[in-house]
């Protein structure tokens, strides 16, 4: 673990750029076009160009060295960071969308390479607190590149956060070149067995993947449904806090993003204890998964209620611990996969949240030009209830398959679950 540290250092690094990357080239490119149409426009590229990267990116890292790829993907972030610094002005407009391109390309395959190798890095058996350690430094990352982005760009300009941005993508690179991991499960035999004798499972597509694991299927539906609810409270929480204290706008919207992230923190610490893998449990699983969730969606309906601040904050609160189950349960889940599945279920995953989550800005944004953001973010969430409502009947059914199929040694997505 010692040398994961180090990479959840460096990935936090690199994840603090691109969040302060997204706050000051926002801003920039609509102090470059003063057109509100093109900041959305770039926005909208970045956001599809990692739904379509997320397919490419789960053949890549299935394909080739997953360190390499980080690597690579790092490097080239920085690269166009500073071709962005060195351009012309009068052509930096263009170039944006390029880098837009670029950024949701690199990120989306950085993080379906990461997330594939964590149990070849660390074991399976200590995958969960990988996992719990890796999302608090982005979570950190987050609130850190967020909070100081503002700073930066008004009181250093644009070239110091574009500079730095850069120069975190070169420290990630130089992390992940200096550490001596492996990311990838040991090759096969020519004879088609693996090290331990066993015929391995064929490379099949994610869809094939899907339909002999439908327990995997509904939960990355339910993730496609959270970035539908995700959105909605993003469009409509400025809308809200605005509503509550038109003078003060931005009061709830901090309270509210402060809370989340505590929480979020703390329930990832928390699973990384209580599942070390130790005592034979590989994680929280599928139930745990369902009903946080449930939890999550329900806290996050409460928030917009209209009910005093202190019960919104603690539901904040509450939506951020149970966020932070949620994403480590399915990350564990996806990655008790085999290692040559792994990548396609990863970048799958990827380009569904990335849909999802599109989507429902598209929505969100329609729908609160009509109703109330109550009405909005409690129809969007309400859906991911229903998912979840779905995944149980999912998880009844399929256990009692199991429980009446004969044992059987076969290795496949399903071979781990729990």
């Amino acid at each position: 673990m010692r040398h994961f540290r180090l990479l959840v250092v460096g990935n936090g690094v690199s994840a603090y750029g691109s969040y302060l990357n997204m706050v000051a080239l926002n801003v920039f490119i609509y102090e470059v076009t003063d057109s509100a149409l093109a900041a959305g426009l770039f926005m909208a590229v970045r956001l599809m160009t990692s739904v379509v990267s997320g397919f490419v990116s789960g053949r890549l890292v299935s394909a080739y060295d997953r360190k390499r790829l980080m690597v690579g993907a790092d490097l080239t972030q920085c690269l166009a960071m500073v071709a962005l610094l060195i351009a012309p002005e009068a052509g930096r407009a263009g170039l944006l969308y390029v880098l837009a391109v670029v950024t949701g390309f690199c990120s989306t395959l950085s993080g379906v390479a990461l997330r594939s190798s964590i149990p070849e890095i660390v074991g399976g058996e200590l995958r969960v607190r990988a996992n719990s350690l890796l999302a608090t430094g982005r979570s950190l990352a987050m609130i850190a590149g967020f909070a100081s982005a503002g700073l930066i760009v008004a009181q250093l300009g644009y070239t110091a956060a574009i500079s730095l941005d850069a120069a975190s993508f070169a420290v990630s690179a130089c992390v992940l070149l200096a550490l001596p991991i492996r990311t990838k499960a040991a090759r096969a035999s020519e004879s088609g067995e693996d090290e331990a004798g066993r015929e391995r499972p064929p490379r099949s597509g994610s869809l094939v993947l899907l339909r002999a694991a439908p327990v995997l299927a509904v939960m990355i539906a339910v993730r496609a449904a959270d970035g539908l609810g995700s959105s909605s409270h993003n469009v409509a929480l400025p809308v809200y806090s605005s509503a509550l204290d038109p003078s003060h706008p931005a009061t709830f919207v901090s309270q509210f993003w402060a809370t989340w992230a505590i929480g979020n923190i703390v329930m990832q610490q928390l699973c990384g204890r209580l599942w070390t893998g130790r005592d034979g449990r590989q994680g929280p699983g599928e139930r745990a998964f369902a009903v946080g969730a449930c939890v999550m969606s329900a806290a996050f309906i409460v928030v917009f209620a209209g009910l005093p601040t202190v019960v919104a904050v603690a539901a904040a609160l509450i939506a951020g611990m149970a966020d932070g189950l949620t994403e480590i349960a399915y990350v564990s889940r996806l990655q008790a996969a085999p290692d040559e599945q792994r990548g396609r279920l990863f970048g799958l995953s990827a380009s569904v949240e990335n849909t999802g989550f599109g989507l429902g800005m598209l929505v969100s944004g329609a729908l609160l030009d009509h109703f109330r953001p109550l009405q909005v973010v409690g129809l969007l969430h309400g859906l991911a209830i229903a998912l979840c409502l779905a995944m149980f009947v999912v998880l009844v059914r399929y256990g009692r398959e199991r429980a009446a199929a004969p044992p059987r040694d076969v290795p496949s997505v399903e071979s781990e679950a729990r």
